[in-house]
């Protein structure tokens, strides 16, 4: 079973991403889970066609539901496995216990079963406490992949995310296996991209061209593999999930100095 952690700036489409990733390793009669470490719950809702499940931190808080595989973990397309950690009651508590919460349930259940060949974490924004560090940090997964584009700010929560890695690194086991780009059109940004790769120790894995398709596909509820198999864009998730499948390329990043980032932004014109 390999499990990989996706991070990645806040709205720079990740959980669409990982979705479609998803998507195209379940056409491969693979079987996958995903779980869902965002208080909005919403990693997998193109994976279950707009549907709404219980997360772990509202059942647990619910008691009303006997906690089980079955209350916890929903069927997607192709079988793939949904689970949602959800997060506190806005303004009380910490987002990032339940992502800590959630494995840990899971884990008791017997979730983690050895028919599994993929466990995805899809992990909220930024590694900015313990509890959204925790699947890296605990060795829960070994490998991670930062989605990202050509953006300035894109490139910094990057950066920040390989000082996340690279600490903990030497105790855990996690590698970093590459930066997949989700094209934003921006000015050299396979340049960019592929020259910060280079610097920060790792490699530019897929660069995700940008294409409608994928809004109209979220807007029907689905991943682009499930609402056009035949299109372009579903190619492209497909050989990015190749392109996962395949990698044995994995580093402790080196993360760059604020100072030398700023200069390579400057330089692609970020």
């Amino acid at each position: 079973m390999r499990q990989i952690a996706i991070y990645g700036k806040g709205g720079i489409g990740k959980s669409t991403t990982t979705q479609n990733l998803v998507a195209a390793l379940a056409g491969q009669d693979l079987e996958v889970m995903i779980v869902g470490c965002d208080p909005k719950a919403d990693s997998t809702r193109l994976i279950l066609g707009g549907r709404t499940q219980i997360t772990v931190l509202d059942a647990l808080r619910q008691k009303t539901l006997p906690i089980t595989l079955d209350t916890l973990i929903h069927m997607g397309y192709r079988g793939v496995r949904c689970v949602e950690s959800g997060g506190p009651e806005p303004g009380v508590g910490c987002a990032g216990r339940g992502i800590i919460t959630a494995v840990e349930t899971l884990e008791k259940l017997g979730a983690y079963s050895a028919e599994l060949d993929y466990v995805f974490y899809d992990i909220l924004g930024d590694v900015v406490c313990g509890g959204f560090a925790m699947p890296i940090r605990e060795g829960k997964a070994k490998e991670i992949y930062i989605v990202c584009s050509g953006e300035m700010m894109s490139i910094y929560a990057a950066n920040n995310i390989c000082k996340g890695v690279a600490r903990y690194a030497p105790l855990s086991g996690v590698r970093i296996g590459g930066l997949i780009c989700n094209s934003r059109l921006t000015e050299n940004e396979w340049d960019l991209t592929e020259q910060f790769a280079q610097a920060i120790n790792t490699k530019l894995l897929y660069f995700i061209p940008r294409d409608n398709i994928v809004q109209k596909a979220e807007l029907n509820r689905q991943t682009v593999i499930e609402f056009d198999a035949e299109s372009a864009q579903a190619e492209e998730y497909r050989a990015l999930a190749r392109a996962v499948s395949v990698n044995q390329d994995f580093t402790i990043p080196k993360p760059m100095e604020y100072d030398d980032l700023e200069r390579l932004l400057l330089k692609y014109g970020a």
